[in-house]
């Protein structure tokens, strides 16, 4: 891989690895990334994993013959990248070790000493001279430890920038560079949207022709590509226009409600529709598209007065990750208590910007006419058209024991309560027909 004349690669793959920091599936492996800039001095820009120490320091001598490195540059202490400092300072004792003070303390933590005869500490905007090339180090807290610097080469014009603009994936295998490092940014980073921003103002004032990240491949054609994208993902907008539909049925009823609801929308709009049935897919690849797509549909169960666990499981890394700026739509299905609908809203009550339709769908057991109804209306509603609300929205009141829900509109006739009858006049001696509670047990729904 040819970078420059005088900054050569000496990274690795890694295809032996499964999970990714123990939970990102890898099928096309990893690349940890190192760099030696070559000058009257040598820098060696980080290390990499710790299973692959002898195949890097022969990288090293490889590239150097005789010479030997004057500084390691440090620019995050995530294992991946600094597993092999200690090697490393074994092999060379005599070089220097430059990295913020947060890493130094972190080099505490995992090697039991901060290198304090070696340390050199950079902050914003200190530089270190190698002789014709010089490099500039920038802060970058959170993105996505605390003690991160990235550092630009004034010569050639190379951004190191750490774990920005990185990707899953091994260099020797052929693949789409937005899909993984779309997942990668968003399952690792995504929480620190407002720090990559900051990051990304501060590069702004370079010119760069070249990113060098720790994972994935260098990028040096239309950067403006990568960095548009970055400054899309980290200020939460949707990459594109489109429906994404995560579900999770346990019989096939919500899967047919979804279907039904994805059929509609195919007629009745030009926009990519998706499906993610969060039982069997990648649960970061659906992550990925929810914050990609412009719009979002929730459907689960209603699962022990609370929502199907890997529905959970989903709206909780959304909500980690500051998921935000989107319209989302509610599907629940609930055979004696729908709390479904009720239960996702209050997980993403805090999130920002969130357009919630009009239109909630609940389904009791199997489809039926009203549901098919309200299927319809939300679709109408997905796509952009007037929906006819009916006049005053039902009102609903819900059990604090046991989760059944009382609809004005619907009423209660199996129990003898006709359908429109307000909740402030039923009898004085109404329960609950689940757990036989009295109404001053019910909350009002929102």
């Amino acid at each position: 891989m040819f970078i420059s004349n005088d900054i050569k690669y000496i990274g690795v793959n890694d295809h032996k690895i499964d999970l990714f920091e123990g939970q990102f599936d890898v099928p096309n492996g990893m690349a940890y990334n190192s760099y030696a800039i070559i000058d009257d001095k040598i820098a060696i820009m980080d290390s990499v994993d710790r299973n692959f120490k002898d195949e890097w320091l022969a990288n090293i001598k490889a590239t150097l013959g005789d010479r030997k490195p004057d500084f390691l540059v440090v620019q995050h202490m995530e294992p991946d990248h600094s597993a092999n400092i200690m090697s490393f300072v074994n092999e060379y004792p005599d070089a220097r070790i430059v990295a913020s003070k947060k890493a130094f303390t972190m080099m505490e933590q995992f090697f039991g000493t901060q290198f304090e005869d070696k340390q050199i500490v950079v902050a914003d905007g200190d530089t270190l001279s190698l002789g014709t090339h010089t490099l500039t180090f920038f802060t970058a807290p959170m993105v996505h430890w605390p003690e991160v610097i990235v550092s630009y080469d004034d010569v050639d014009k190379v951004l190191f920038s750490a774990d920005g603009f990185g990707k899953f994936g091994a260099l020797d295998v052929e693949e789409d560079w937005a899909c993984e490092a779309r997942r990668y940014y968003f399952g690792i980073v995504g929480k620190y949207g407002m720090q990559v921003q900051l990051l990304l103002k501060k590069a702004s004032a370079l010119d760069i022709e070249k990113i060098c990240p720790l994972h994935g491949p260098v990028l040096s054609e239309n950067l403006s590509y990568y960095i548009g994208l970055y400054d899309t993902w980290s200020s939460y907008k949707a990459e594109e226009e489109g429906i994404m539909i995560a579900y999770t049925s346990i019989y096939g009823n919500t899967k047919k409600a979804v279907m039904l609801l994805a059929d509609k929308l195919r007629e009745n709009s030009d926009v990519k529709i998706v499906l993610n049935d969060l039982a069997r897919v990648d649960m970061h690849e659906a992550v990925e598209d929810a914050f990609r797509y412009s719009k979002i549909v929730f459907a689960t169960t209603t699962y022990n007065a609370d929502i199907f666990p890997f529905m959970r499981e989903f709206i909780t890394n959304l909500v980690e990750r500051n998921f935000s700026n989107k319209m989302v739509a509610f599907i629940e299905n609930g055979s004696w208590a729908p709390l479904a609908n009720k239960v996702m809203k209050e997980m993403l009550s805090k999130q920002k910007n969130l357009t919630i339709a009009d239109t909630s769908v609940t389904i009791k057991s199997a489809l039926k006419d009203d549901s098919i109804e309200a299927i319809n209306k939300l679709c109408d509603e997905l796509c952009g058209k007037e929906v006819e609300t009916g006049g005053e929205s039902t009102v609903k009141y819900t059990c604090d024991v046991c989760g059944w829900v009382y609809d004005e509109e619907k009423g209660s006739p199996e129990n003898g309560i006709a359908p429109g009858t307000k909740f402030e006049d039923l009898p004085e001696d109404f329960v609950c027909p689940l757990c036989k509670v009295p109404m001053e047990n019910f909350s009002k729904a929102e």
